[in-house]
């Protein structure tokens, strides 16, 4: 477990190569749109925070295995919370965008 775990975090570059390396799971970026515009893990899929109930765009099986992060990893937290009242059954809160060594693209 990595220094991010031990406060609690998801540590996003670990979330993210778990999301590759899980079949059918979709990379949800919950920042405004305006944020994701500016730069987003590649193949995230938007859905903002406030916008929720249109989940089931990007993910209509609740069983499909979601990898949510945002800025820092508080909106996240917070997602996954309300993904799992929703109905989703595999919620993984990887953190903040904030934290990520990858390329990100606009």
């Amino acid at each position: 477990m990595g220094f991010f775990n031990f406060f609690g975090q998801g540590n996003i570059n670990q979330g993210v190569e778990e999301y590759k390396a899980t079949p059918g799971a979709v990379l949800l970026d919950v920042r405004t749109i305006s944020e994701y515009r500016e730069g987003h893990i590649p193949g995230s899929k938007n859905v903002p925070l406030q916008q929720l109930e249109k989940a089931a765009a990007v993910a209509g099986d609740k069983d499909t295995p979601l990898f949510v992060y945002c800025y820092s990893g508080s909106r996240s937290r917070q997602a996954a919370g309300i993904l799992k009242c929703m109905g989703y059954t595999k919620v993984n809160n990887i953190g903040g965008i904030a934290a990520y060594a990858g390329k990100v693209e606009q």
